[in-house]
């Protein structure tokens, strides 16, 4: 059922090429954690201690207990997923369904229909049943997984239509629905599809807050399908929703100022861009995904010091929020190749503060430095 976890990553090797013995930082390639809370694993992206931790407590548990258990092959399975080995995830996955398979479930009223039948989202958690069909991704099967994401969507939307007018239940499938939209959708965007992505999360845009409530605007999700808009070049629709954000009450300034932003960035207008930017910054410091946003504005304007003294800074001020940002480490890696005469040494700098803070399953190509 288990296959064991490797004690090395593409960071370790590295860190082995290019930083000499005294300057390496350590870490925990062991994945040791009876001495640690979940939490704070989870914090620090110890996802293989958290994957070891999950095998231990399955095999320590009642046979009885299918609940824990199958809650504990969740974040066994997500943990993998975490650190990068999709095969090892995929294998234990298929492994552990051809085992549940044999085994009798509960049948709540209908008979299996696939992945996304609604008695088979009873007998295992939802998070389990959106791993298995992950499985197809990792397999390069593409359009199994949007099968399998369908026949998920499907089965929430049986559940929540059985559920009635319990208010509780109905929430969640509903929620869960959603969620499962978004997953369709964004492996749509990365299939460049972007009609399909934007014809699927539109019926999204407006939410009801409660079953029996009116409908309101989702300002999150009218900023996600202008995005998508910008992605296909059709700034018309784009500008449609982000008006809309802008006269939602209950839309925060930030992100209307980031929508503005990327419609400025969208043609062009690099100025304007870094001004919404630097004005999402003054209301939230910390907003991290501006920072990098502004990054590249600067850039465009061809100030590659300025870009790069504003990522550092960002670094200084908080390691542990950024260094695990593969977007982010990747555009300072980019700035400072574009300030050829000292990239290699800032790059090594770099990679000894991603390995203190990065904790596991950082896709080490990010920082753009050979492995061999």
């Amino acid at each position: 059922m288990f296959l064991p976890i490797p004690n090395t990553d593409p960071l370790s090797a590295l860190l082995t090429k290019h930083v000499p013995p005294e300057r390496r930082p350590q870490r925990d390639v062991t994945g040791e954690w009876s001495s640690r809370e979940m939490h704070q694993m989870v914090m620090s992206n110890s996802w293989r201690a958290l994957a070891k931790m999950a095998r231990d407590l399955i095999v320590a548990s009642d046979p009885e207990d299918l609940t824990r258990i199958l809650d504990l092959w969740s974040l066994r399975l997500s943990s993998l997923a975490r650190l990068r080995l999709t095969n090892q995830a995929s294998t234990e996955c298929t492994n552990l369904f051809a085992v549940l398979n044999a085994v009798p479930a509960p049948q709540p009223h209908a008979p299996a229909a696939g992945h996304g039948a609604p008695d088979m989202l009873s007998a295992y958690p939802f998070e389990l049943s959106v791993l298995r069909a992950r499985v197809r991704y990792w397999a390069g099967d593409v359009k199994g997984y949007i099968d399998a994401l369908a026949g998920l969507l499907v089965g929430c939307k049986a559940k929540a239509r059985a559920e009635g007018k319990e208010e509780a239940n109905l929430s969640m499938w509903l929620e869960r629905a959603a969620r499962v939209c978004l997953m369709l959708a964004s492996q749509l965007v990365e299939m460049k599809d972007y009609h399909a992505a934007t014809k699927l999360l539109e019926p999204l845009c407006t939410q009801h807050l409660s079953p029996s409530g009116p409908p309101t605007p989702s300002p999150s999700i009218h900023s996600a399908v202008g995005r998508i808009y910008l992605l296909s070049g059709n700034l018309q629709k784009a500008t449609e929703h982000f008006r809309i954000v802008a006269s939602c009450p209950d839309a925060g300034d930030g992100a209307i100022a980031m929508n503005t932003a990327l419609m400025c960035s969208a043609v062009g207008d690099w100025s304007r861009a870094e001004v919404a930017l630097r004005e999402v910054l003054e209301r939230d410091p910390q907003n991290y995904t501006a920072t990098n946003n502004l990054a590249v504005t600067l850039l465009a304007q061809g100030r590659v010091k300025d870009g790069i003294e504003l990522l550092e800074s960002a670094v200084h001020e908080s390691p542990a929020s950024v260094l695990v940002a593969e977007p982010f480490i990747f555009n300072l890696s980019t700035l400072y190749e574009l300030r050829s005469s000292t990239a290699m040494d800032n790059k090594r700098e770099l990679l000894i503060e991603v390995a203190k803070w990065s904790g596991d399953g950082l896709k080490a190509t990010c920082l753009k430095m050979p492995p061999n």
